[in-house]
């Protein structure tokens, strides 16, 4: 059930795959079903964000590696800080962060299974496996 929504500049496919490849086996390795993680990216525009009333881009930095990145991270409730911490860090280093990067904001969502659905062949399944017909 984990989903990750990343907001950042637009990143090249073979970025994105990486970066979610990069996720999906750090999940699997932590008790999540692999055909269960989202990862979502969502371009952000020049002049579409703001930090202390100043546009992102206009912040200092380097050329290489990570500008700035707005990550949702929806994952199931009663995971604990060191979870949290390994998920930030695996998250900053996939995104490639550096000293040079001004901005990252990283943001978890506990999520109860029971209010997560998937749907496949024309079925819900609730996450916490209870069986729902369409």
């Amino acid at each position: 059930m984990p989903t990750i929504t990343i907001r950042t500049t637009a990143l090249r496919a073979v970025e994105r795959r990486s970066i979610a490849v990069r996720l999906t086996r750090w999940f699997a390795e932590h008790d999540s079903d692999r055909r269960h993680v989202v990862v979502r990216f969502e371009p952000t525009e020049e002049g579409t964000v703001f930090v202390g009333g100043m546009p992102v881009e206009a912040l200092p930095h380097e050329e290489e590696g990570l500008h700035h990145a707005s990550v949702v991270c929806c994952v199931s409730v009663g995971r604990d800080d060191t979870y949290y911490e390994e998920l930030a860090c695996v998250l900053a280093d996939a995104l490639g962060m550096t000293t040079g990067t001004p901005f990252l904001y990283l943001e978890f969502r506990p999520t109860p299974k029971e209010s997560v659905y998937f749907g496949t062949g024309g079925r819900l399944r609730r996450a916490d496996a209870t069986l729902r017909g369409k």
